[in-house]
């Protein structure tokens, strides 16, 4: 059983887990609730406990439903806050110039940049932002499309 195929039994648990009301905050008390899982799926979870180093299979699982529930609250378009990791060499200078531009088109999402220089000409740019979803993929987007970016990866969290 892989990840995907994982993840739709997740999302399935999450939908039993919502409607049963069974979901409560971190900050409550945790309920139990029993889980019959085929054994290849079974085998699929405690590979991703032990690749991901969670204690047991509810820490993993937690995981996953906060995982799809951040994941929905980017479709709705809500607001979220992340950040946007780029990798990129320093020798170029239009690369840095590109960046420049447009950050400065999204200074409304934007709450900072930080360049940090690693081995070589080689130097990872964090971007931090906060707004729509939608907005913030757009932007990532735009930023990993820039040619000379060896990397990028836009990594968003619910706000509230």
């Amino acid at each position: 059983m892989n990840i995907p195929e994982l993840r739709k039994v997740v999302g399935l648990v999450l939908n039993v887990y919502l409607h049963t009301n069974y979901f409560k905050s971190i900050t409550m008390a945790v309920t139990r609730f029993s889980v019959s899982l085929e054994e290849e799926l079974l085998q699929a979870l405690d590979n991703f406990v032990h690749e991901n180093k969670y204690p047991n299979r509810s820490q993993a699982l937690r995981a996953l439903i906060e995982k799809n529930l951040v994941e929905k609250k980017w479709q709705c378009n809500n607001i979220v806050a992340g950040a946007i990791v780029l990798v990129h060499g320093n020798i170029k200078k239009d690369i840095g110039l590109k960046l420049i531009e447009l950050q400065s088109q999204y200074a409304d999402i934007i709450l900072s940049s930080q360049r940090h220089y690693l081995e070589g000409d080689s130097c990872i740019e964090i971007v931090a932002v906060k707004g729509a979803a939608q907005r913030l993929t757009e932007l990532s987007d735009l930023l990993i499309g820039i040619k000379g970016i060896a990397h990028g990866k836009l990594i968003m969290s619910k706000v509230n």
